[in-house]
């Protein structure tokens, strides 16, 4: 017989202890997180209904605005979750899942910031 365990979830370090704090986070990071769900959704439907707003500097600020949706929504519902009921309990995969898509998600933002970064060097500095 083998000593051998397998691990199923992880847990979360606490922000709080007190049930009055947890639930204070809880509506704080609603509001941060709806925020800013309005506001790249704002952005979003902006850059997608106005023809006018279809140039390459737009659709660069549309990518950005895409890329953050999905980096606050990979960890915010979690631990807005966690402060409403009391837990810390996430299961492997969904940490495992939560890590890979935040990085991929960051990693592309900041590649996208160096190419926006760069465009605005080359029209700056080297123009037609």
């Amino acid at each position: 017989m083998s000593n051998s365990s397998s691990i199923t979830q992880c847990l979360l370090l606490e922000f709080a202890n007190t049930r009055e704090l947890q639930l204070l986070h809880f509506w704080l990071f609603l509001g941060i997180y709806l925020a800013a769900l309005l506001g790249n959704s704002f952005i979003v439907t902006a850059v997608a209904c106005d023809h006018h707003l279809h140039a390459p500097m737009n659709f660069f600020l549309l990518s950005l605005a895409l890329l953050d949706l999905g980096a606050i929504s990979t960890t915010v519902p979690k631990s807005i979750a966690n402060f409403l009921w009391d837990t810390r309990a996430i299961s492997y995969l969904g940490c495992a899942a939560q890590i890979i898509f935040f990085l991929l998600f960051l990693s592309v933002e900041s590649s996208l910031l160096t190419i926006m970064a760069y465009d605005r060097y080359v029209a700056i500095c080297k123009p037609l």
